[in-house]
């Protein structure tokens, strides 16, 4: 086979594993579009050819308070993630702290621990302190997944940081902490938004923690609100896709916007000069 032949299979092969990857997409889309009585009487069509727009306006109306509840935790969980793992990870490649080792083999350790173990934990931990149904307490154990996964990428990343240019830093008067403001965390651009990136994704889409820690709130993430519509209008569904269409499209539109930063940070540390 020539070259010329071998990349086009090899396109062909790349464009209908992709289009079979997105199909369930397209068909989430699809089915969102589509009239309530036509899904009753006949499976959907291919294409919505008479569309309507009937869920998202119910989406909309029942589905918001969820989505704002969902960018707080978010939000909150990647500034908690980043605030904690980018300073340790910082003393873990750098500093040379004492049992840097064995602190970086618990954290591996702890990214093993099955999340239902963890939010039975959480769940008594957090009736005694009476944060049971609250946005903090969400916030605190979706960081739990966020930050041993942010401070090995930032070591791997800050690993790579010539010691020159930390040392000139200190030459100038910087001590430990200046230089991780001024010099280490404007060069770690990337690895920041990659870290921020899984800290959202990974709290947007958290339905254990929400279900075990948040089920009574009042306050409750989209994750919720999708579980209970869908127990509610089972029969409804345009309106049940179209609420999974409208709640993923803040982790796509992140995605796209991002994926430059995240393969730079993601790669970080993996070549050494």
């Amino acid at each position: 086979m020539t070259t010329t032949r071998r990349r086009w299979f090899d396109t062909v092969i790349g464009l209908v594993l992709t289009g079979i990857m997105l199909f369930p997409i397209y068909w989430m889309i699809n089915v969102s579009l589509t009239k309530s009585g036509a899904m009753r009487q006949d499976p959907p069509s291919l294409f919505p050819f008479d569309p309507t727009f009937e869920g998202y306006e119910a989406v909309l109306s029942q589905q918001l308070p969820f989505l704002g509840t969902s960018f707080v935790i978010g939000i909150g969980t990647v500034v908690l993630t980043v605030v904690l793992s980018a300073p340790a990870a910082y003393a873990l490649a750098k500093l040379r702290m004492p049992g840097g080792g064995a602190l970086s083999f618990v954290l591996l350790v702890a990214q093993m621990i099955p999340g239902i173990i963890m939010a039975m934990g959480f769940y008594a931990i957090y009736l005694n302190l009476g944060i049971l149904n609250s946005i903090p307490g969400l916030i605190l154990a979706d960081s739990t997944l966020a930050v041993p996964f942010g401070v090995l990428i930032f070591t791997a990343f800050m690993s790579g940081i010539p010691n020159e240019l930390l040392n000139a830093a200190k030459i100038d008067g910087a001590g430990n902490w200046r230089t991780f403001r001024s010099i280490v965390l404007p060069v770690s651009r990337n690895s920041i938004v990659t870290v921020s990136l899984f800290a959202f994704l990974w709290s947007w889409s958290d339905f254990l923690f929400a279900s075990t820690l948040d089920g009574g709130g009042s306050l409750q993430p989209i994750t919720m609100g999708i579980y209970r519509y869908i127990g509610n209008n089972n029969q409804e569904w345009n309106a049940i896709m179209a609420t999974a269409v409208v709640a993923s499209i803040p982790a796509a539109v992140l995605l796209v916007v991002a994926q430059r930063y995240v393969a730079a940070g993601v790669t970080a540390g993996a070549v050494k000069d």
